[in-house]
């Protein structure tokens, strides 16, 4: 039966682009259908077919549920109502506040896409392993999709405990959930068996292997992993942490861009700084929306936009507060009077680092809060993109999770070095005493809006005993319940209806 396999072509050329950075789009239409072992004949056909979907399934993880979820939930962003504009029937309030219903419609959604990404994994690697003759790299392409369903894994875990553990498409899979200790046994022992077998090159500017798991992009999600064990396991594994950590600083692979925000520019893919980045390439590959997700509606204008922001995502008064004048990551910031892209001044659109409240509908709570120019605003884009990739892992943070587990292990010499490269480019004078409390604010000022808040704040919780994730926050967050039954969402309500092995996380 295997031989009489058919596989429809639909959308897998034009998922190919993502992986191979064409120039040319790609008709989007089903022509035919062939047996599988005439169509996966060449690299080409191979890298469409069974690299590229499970990379797709990134492309939400930018500003969607995942992002929204991990960030929305922190101190570092918070999505206000404005009038009626973001009530959206209080999801993003839940975010803020730590009162996330079953069916909040972001926790139903990241399920959903770290399921799919998961899926799209286990199809391609079933697909590798059916084809009667198989490439010649065929444990190499296993190898990277297998890291990447380690990552979706690994998301998945973080924001929802245990979950079901499913590593092959078969019908008969269990859909019961296992420990999250489980998973976290299982992703590092897939990690440290095909890590070695990715390609050791450099990405940045290496169209071959750009947008795809290197082993460098998998040593950080092993760091991570490693970083995280406390919260995952009971057991903290900062040694493991710094060893992975300064393999890939010492790797000699990528530097410190000079330019912070030049890793986040809409052409940003020259960075030497970033590992691993999800490409978008507007028109051909959309779907980095933060511009219109964070920008007042005025600022198509500052821009050069071809439609009008939503006026939405912004950073509490107290998170942007942190950042000092000297700073230069502060620039990732908007505030202040709106000028046209001429240099006109907008007429009454002066934005407020201020945001006193949830909601407002007054005509002045439209400019409240300081808006992200991180991701560098493209001219002649909208509402369904820019070319800015989304960067998932840098070397900064090799540095400061490697300065993070120096801490916990007693070198403070060791990790003020590492948090000093950090601040030196952020032109901030060096610190000459670390404590917990300054090192999270570093990754803070850092790594804003870069999808890592939530985890951080976490475990340092974890690790320390503050409150830093479920205390009080201005506006209007209580302090967390005693049981910090918050450390993980809900399992959505749907998709306990859809499979009933699932068990409700405590508390919900």
């Amino acid at each position: 039966m295997k031989n009489k396999k058919i596989l429809s072509l639909t959308l897998l050329l034009a998922a190919g682009s993502l992986l191979t950075l064409s120039c040319k789009k790609l008709p989007q239409n089903t022509y035919t259908v062939v047996p599988v072992d005439q169509f996966y004949q060449t690299p080409q056909q191979i890298n469409a077919g069974i690299v590229a979907p499970p990379y797709t399934a990134l492309t939400p993880l930018q500003t969607e549920n995942v992002f929204q979820l991990n960030e929305a939930s922190t101190d570092e962003m918070i999505i206000p109502i404005r009038g009626n504009d973001w009530y959206d029937g209080g999801v993003h309030t839940q975010l803020w506040t730590h009162n996330v219903a079953v069916d909040n419609s972001n926790d139903n959604g990241g399920w959903t896409d770290l399921s799919a990404g998961i899926t799209k994994c286990n199809f391609s690697i079933s697909i590798l392993n059916s084809l009667k003759n198989k490439p010649s790299n065929a444990a190499a392409i296993a190898a990277e999709i297998s890291v990447l369903r380690d990552y979706y894994l690994f998301l998945m875990t973080d924001l929802y405990g245990n979950i079901p553990l499913i590593t092959s498409y078969d019908a008969n899979a269990s859909l019961a959930p296992v420990s999250r200790a489980t998973v976290y046994a299982y992703i590092e022992a897939d990690l440290l068996k095909n890590i070695p077998l990715l390609s050791a090159d450099n990405s940045t500017g290496n169209t071959a292997i750009y947008g795809h798991f290197n082993q460098w992009a998998g040593y950080m999600l092993l760091t991570k992993l490693y970083l995280n064990a406390q919260v995952y396991t009971g057991t903290p594994q900062w040694d493991k942490a710094l060893t992975y950590a300064n393999m890939v600083i010492n790797s000699n692979k990528y530097s410190l861009q000079p330019n912070f925000l030049d890793n986040f520019t809409y052409s940003n893919r020259g960075s030497v700084e970033n590992i691993f980045c999800i490409p978008f390439n507007y028109p051909l590959i959309k779907g980095n929306v933060i511009q219109m997700y964070t920008l007042n509606y005025n600022n198509n204008l500052t821009f050069g936009l071809t439609a009008q922001p939503y006026n939405g995502f912004c950073a509490p008064t107290a998170f942007y507060r942190t950042f000092t004048d000297a700073d230069k990551r502060k620039k990732m910031w908007l505030v202040g009077q709106q000028y046209t892209a001429t240099g006109a001044a907008i007429a009454g659109v002066v934005l407020s680092p201020y945001v006193n409240e949830l909601s407002n509908p007054a005509d002045s709570f439209k400019y409240a809060g300081a808006r992200s120019v991180k991701y560098q605003p493209q001219p002649g884009t909208g509402s369904d993109g820019t070319s800015n990739d989304g960067v998932r892992f840098r070397l900064a943070d090799a540095y400061m999770m490697a300065a993070e587990a120096q801490l916990h292990l007693g070198d403070l010499n060791g990790a003020l070095t590492n948090v000093n490269k950090i601040r030196t480019r952020a032109g901030v004078a060096n610190l000459t005493s670390l404590s917990f409390d300054d090192l999270l604010a570093e990754r803070g000022r850092e790594f804003a809006w870069e999808g890592w808040r939530r985890n951080d704040l976490i475990r340092f919780e974890v690790a320390t005993g503050k409150t830093y994730f479920t205390g009080a926050r201005v506006p209007g967050k209580a302090q967390d319940a005693a049981d910090n039954h918050t450390f993980l969402f809900p399992i959505p309500q749907p998709q306990i209806n859809t499979n009933p092995l699932l068990k409700q996380n405590p508390g919900y």
